[in-house]
């Protein structure tokens, strides 16, 4: 970490709350959680809307992380491609995990996934070419507007926080990378 974040001795108040829910529900306090703490005022703002995003997805959970493993490939971050690949693995396996994070239009989903993260993957490679054409055939699979909403902020949100961990130079934690080699250089996009 290039900067100094909040120690778990020192924290305290919203950052010591904010540590222990993480440790209660991952067993450690990722270094991303803590690059928050270099401002520490941030650090309970930024979370809440990671989590009201993230828990009241109108797609689901499954569709969340497949959404951050895209667009952590475009930004490209590292970090978040090794984490949200992790995440995916619990709905979808490993295998299809990678096949969608290698190339989301080959990993057999169906129209309206592709669609989906077609639509994150431009906004995090350049959302200034979305037009109206793009939100009509997002209708047309059935998106609600109130879904594209939600893709719109999960990736927009994704690319924030991405960009910001590199800044700050967070790294991923061992115990999420993967065992296999040659899926932790798939996985490794950006910052090394």
């Amino acid at each position: 970490m290039y900067l100094e974040t909040v120690s778990d001795e020192a924290a305290d108040g919203e950052i010591a709350a904010i540590y222990a829910a993480e440790r209660a529900d991952m067993g450690m306090v990722m270094n991303a959680t803590r690059s928050l703490s270099a401002r520490p005022d941030m650090a309970a703002p930024v979370e809440r809307l990671l989590h009201q995003l993230r828990d009241g997805f109108s797609l689901g959970l499954e569709a969340f992380r497949m959404i951050t493993l895209v667009v952590a490939k475009h930004v490209p971050s590292s970090y978040c491609s090794h984490v949200y690949f992790r995440g995916l693995t619990r709905f979808v396996g490993r295998e299809q995990a990678l096949a969608i994070q290698s190339d989301h239009r080959t990993a057999g989903l169906s129209a309206r996934d592709v669609a989906m993260l077609d639509y994150a993957e431009q906004i995090a490679t350049d959302a200034s070419r979305i037009g109206e054409a793009d939100i009509q055939r997002l209708r047309d699979l059935g998106f609600s507007d109130l879904n594209i909403a939600d893709i719109a902020y999960a990736a927009a949100f994704r690319c924030f926080l991405s960009r910001y961990f590199d800044a700050v130079g967070a790294t991923a934690e061992p115990d999420l990378l993967d065992d296999d080699p040659a899926v932790r250089a798939q996985l490794a996009v950006g910052k090394r």
